[in-house]
């Protein structure tokens, strides 16, 4: 399935279209005899029959995603990090979320939010771009896949993580959560939808509850409402203050924020919604979290693409400090930044990418000697992968790329990118 579908089937006025979608595309996936036995993946479904199961599905999901008792601590569910209310990311503003058995471990990378995963393309090395969107020729290098260094595809094996996680939900295998799915007050609807023999299989049982998750996770009203004023604003509905419109302005200019290079702020040919992210890989070089227990090992560094979570690509130097870009949308949310949750305010963040070269010091440490100890949280062998496109690539003592009123008015325009369920007005807070 293709997020064009999901988006054409959200905006023409049939949610149920957009469940049928979906369910079309990934129930036929994956089949063998005996997940097809345990009724896992039932082949193809007329609509009807389509609908139904998503919409089935997704009401099982919501429950396993708001369940505590499938953690080791019996406190944590994926709500706990992912919290609704914060466009399914995390509530607090610490680096890193504690889990484990006795939710005392402290994980290595920020929470993401999950909403707006639904574009997100499969992991590839070399991207470029459709005929409708941009120029075929251009190899666009690392693009896609979930988590902050792409290393899963679907759903459903994103959801997979966290399970197994010793510093998230920290359950040993899939057989510990199967055998606390069995015991849930839900089981029985687990029964309903995969078979009455589910069970008898530990991974056919996991795999239906990932299955299950990645499908609540596509609910259109929870996970994609593309509600912002700005989404108003570009369909001609609402208006933007002129601090936001130049803001605006700012993000998109080539010579000053540039952030739509990476951060696409306006709707594709066919006319769906920006995802202010082009799902690139880019070295940015936040400065190191010492927040981050694993960070009090000097030889620790999480390298992102090349590791140590992901293994696939250890020895690619090319590829080491790159992390996937995020989308935008919700950021005003944040309460923490970028992949190490150094940042807690996205001011600072603004700040950050507009000074990094020109004033170094006012971001990184300094050596004994006075000098600055710049990108220090990533190796000087890998600096050649640093972004240095602007606001980025000035020298030290040059003039930023934006003044403090162009940055307000850049964190202006960021603020119209917030759900209309998630303003103050919405929540009551």
């Amino acid at each position: 399935m293709t997020t064009k579908i999901i988006w054409l089937a959200r905006s023409g006025l049939s949610v149920g279209m957009a469940a049928m979608a979906l369910a079309l595309a990934i129930f036929p996936l994956r089949q063998s005899s005996a997940a097809t036995a345990a009724g896992l993946h039932p082949g193809p479904m007329s609509r009807t029959e389509a609908f139904a199961r998503a919409e089935t599905l997704g009401a099982l999901g919501r429950k396993i995603f708001f369940d505590t008792s499938l953690s080791a601590s019996g406190l944590q569910a994926c709500a706990s990090c992912h919290d609704p209310a914060h466009a399914f990311g995390p509530a607090s503003a610490m680096p890193v979320e504690m889990g484990g058995e006795h939710g005392d471990q402290p994980g290595l990378r920020a929470v993401p939010t999950l909403r707006y995963l639904q574009s997100v393309p499969a992991f590839t090395e070399h991207y470029y771009d459709s005929e409708d969107e941009g120029d075929e020729s251009v190899d666009n290098g690392p693009t896609g896949g979930l988590t902050w260094d792409g290393r899963v595809d679907h759903g459903a094996d994103q959801a997979k993580i966290p399970l197994l996680s010793p510093f998230e939900m920290g359950n040993k295998d899939a057989a510990e959560v199967v055998a606390k799915l069995r015991k849930a007050v839900y089981a029985g609807d687990i029964k309903a939808a995969f078979g009455e023999t589910v069970f008898d299989n530990p991974k056919d049982a996991f795999d239906a509850a990932a299955e299950a998750l990645a499908t609540f996770e596509q609910s259109g009203p929870d996970f994609y409402p593309y509600s912002s004023r700005y989404d108003a604003f570009l369909a001609g509905k609402a208006t933007l203050t002129a601090q936001e419109l130049h803001g605006r302005q700012l993000f998109e200019d080539p010579a000053k924020g540039n952030c739509s290079s990476c951060h696409l702020s306006e709707p594709a040919n066919d006319g769906e919604p920006p995802q202010f992210s082009d799902f690139g890989f880019l070295g940015l070089a936040a400065p190191r979290n010492m927040a981050i227990p694993a960070n009090s090992d000097p030889n620790y560094h999480d390298l992102g693409l090349c590791g140590p979570q992901r293994t696939d690509f250890a020895g690619r130097s090319d590829y080491c400090g790159l992390f996937r870009t995020p989308t935008l949308r919700n950021v005003a949310l944040k309460q923490s930044f970028f992949h190490n949750g150094y940042f807690h305010s996205l001011r600072d963040v603004v700040s950050f990418y507009a000074t990094r070269d020109n004033d170094p010091g006012r971001w990184y440490p300094k050596n004994p000697d006075g000098t600055v100890r710049k990108y220090d949280d990533l190796p000087q062998a890998y600096w050649d992968n640093l972004n240095q496109d602007p606001p980025f690539g000035r020298k030290p003592g040059d003039a930023p790329a934006l003044t403090d009123p162009e940055i307000d008015d850049i964190v202006a325009f960021l603020g119209t990118l917030t759900d209309a369920d998630l303003q103050p007005e919405a929540t009551g807070h």
